[in-house]
């Protein structure tokens, strides 16, 4: 059951400027975290430059020092699947930029907006996505997003005005500027740009997707500039 005290969100943690630039990020599942830095390295070249980690991948805790002082400050590093405050804190402690969490559970959430930190809980309905931003949450996160839509966004502005929202699970390469243009911080996208990136694949070929996603905000964030001039004229 969720306990809905209300944090003091004056003092929200706002999106990194990295997330706000870029508005996509990439998350990775491996059979084993250290398989991660070539592929990161694959994303970064194609722009995509906000990373999860996610902890149902072994070695997390592990390599995630590693990667960060391997990348600097090139790119942030997040940590995701966090279900329990105890992983928040341990991840927040090695480094990890923001914390991403598939529900809205109220210790992992206090834990980041204590310190600081963007944190990014899940939820589907209004009710949970309305808690985990009353909690204080940078973002809240859809998930999974392919069962409502890009137009689920505008939905929840009508009672939520406010409230910034990152669709994930099920949102392919193709779906990013109808989720963008809708009025999504970011979207977070796994196996639609991951492809066969940890099999084997062509890393060339994940630098080339990335390029395509980066392209795509790009011309929905433009379009959208187009159409506010217009509006204001």
């Amino acid at each position: 059951m969720l306990r809905l005290e209300q944090q003091d969100t004056t003092s929200r943690p706002a999106p990194s400027v990295i997330l706000r630039d870029t508005r996509v990020v990439a998350v990775l599942r491996a059979s084993h975290a250290r398989e991660y830095a070539p592929v990161i390295e694959a994303l970064q070249q194609g722009g995509v430059l906000s990373i999860e980690l996610t902890l149902s991948t072994p070695g997390v805790f592990d390599e995630l020092p590693r990667l960060r002082e391997h990348f600097g400050d090139s790119l942030e590093i997040g940590v995701g699947t966090v279900t329990a405050a105890h992983e928040a804190e341990t991840a927040l402690d090695l480094g990890a930029a923001y914390i991403v969490t598939p529900v809205t559970d109220t210790d992992v959430i206090s834990t980041c907006v204590r310190r600081g930190v963007p944190v990014y809980p899940g939820g589907l309905t209004p009710t949970e996505l309305h808690a985990g931003w009353k909690l204080g949450a940078t973002a809240v996160k859809v998930f999974p997003a392919s069962v409502v839509g890009a137009g689920y966004v505008g939905q929840l502005r009508g009672p939520f005005p406010d409230i910034q929202v990152i669709p994930s699970g099920g949102v392919d390469i193709e779906d990013v500027p109808d989720w963008i243009s809708a009025g999504a911080l970011a979207v977070s996208l796994g196996g639609p740009l991951l492809g066969d990136a940890f099999k084997g694949g062509d890393l060339r070929e994940l630098t080339a997707r990335s390029r395509r996603v980066r392209e795509l905000v790009c011309q929905a964030t433009d379009q959208m500039r187009v159409e506010q001039m217009g509006a204001q004229r």
